[in-house]
């Protein structure tokens, strides 16, 4: 991506520093990984999953030495962010509306959020208690190293995927979600979750093609990179390369093929009112 001379946002808290030791419950470095991958972009609230993460056995030390390929990845994610704040001011204008961005959290190991306690294990989450993004940074490079998923453009979908779901909030379609979840079985609940999913994957395409058509922003092979990391987090991906097999009942983000759709029908439309992705049938998504 082409991000030089571009504005850094502010609407940043940095607290890094305070590395994690040991996690309690015998989790080591592996476990943390996989549960990684299998959690990866665990968007919309939050609040069930980190709730339950025990951070009483973990123990943290401060440290300012930040390696060059991490302060990078900060700068970029401030670049990123800001982008989103650009592109999403001039959308909710044309709905009438006034948007309020999210604040993006930078953290190290584990931290505490208005859902909840959170973990580097669960990748970036969005906390509608606080209308937060949190990354941990250290999250891209397993990216690189556990999917294959790298490149900036990877990065910067991840980060637009979770200020998706701050959309989703301030437009109520996240509240409305999570409230009929709450009513249906675990099966239909999921597949809301999935439809969940494939919006934000929606809105960060739409914010890609509007960043690109304002600053010039995308490269050759940034698309590619995008659909590639949207292939390697669907469910039935995960599933099958963690467990050998996957179980489709239980799919909470959605396929790959499913993700890679909605996210090339955000990055080639770009058009708001095409991201409805409640009314199709489920079989059709």
């Amino acid at each position: 991506m082409k991000l030089d001379g571009r504005r850094e946002s502010t609407n940043v808290d940095d607290r890094r520093g305070k590395r994690g030791l040991a996690i309690g419950g015998g989790m080591g470095i592996v476990g943390v990984i996989i549960a990684a991958i299998m959690t990866f972009m665990q968007g919309g609230d939050i609040t069930q999953v980190v709730q339950n993460i025990d951070l009483s056995g973990m123990t943290e030390q401060t440290t300012q030495d930040f390696s060059p390929e991490e302060q990078e990845l900060a700068k970029f994610s401030k670049q990123i962010l800001a982008g989103t704040e650009d592109v999403w001011t001039e959308e909710f204008k044309k709905m009438g509306k006034t948007y309020v961005a999210p604040k993006l959290v930078l953290y190290t190991g584990a931290v505490k959020t208005a859902c909840g306690n959170g973990s580097s294990s669960m990748g970036p989450f969005y906390c509608s208690g606080d209308q937060c993004v949190y990354i941990d940074l250290s999250f891209f490079m397993q990216m690189k190293k556990q999917l294959g998923a790298d490149g900036d453009f990877a990065y910067a979908y991840v980060i637009a995927h979770e200020v998706g779901h701050h959309v989703q909030y301030l437009l109520g379609v996240l509240d409305d979600a999570h409230e009929k979840m709450a009513r249906l079985s675990e099966k239909e609940s999921n597949q809301i979750s999935v439809r969940l999913e494939l919006q934000a994957d929606f809105y960060a395409g739409l914010w890609a093609y509007h960043d690109n058509k304002m600053f010039g922003s995308l490269e050759d092979g940034d698309i590619e990179e995008g659909i590639r990391c949207a292939e390697v987090i669907g469910d039935n991906y995960l599933q099958e390369k963690a467990r050998g097999h996957s179980v489709p009942d239980s799919f909470t983000h959605g396929t790959s093929a499913q993700r890679m759709r909605w996210l090339k029908k955000g990055l080639t439309r770009g058009d708001i009112r095409d991201g409805d992705s409640f009314s199709p049938s489920y079989s059709s998504l």
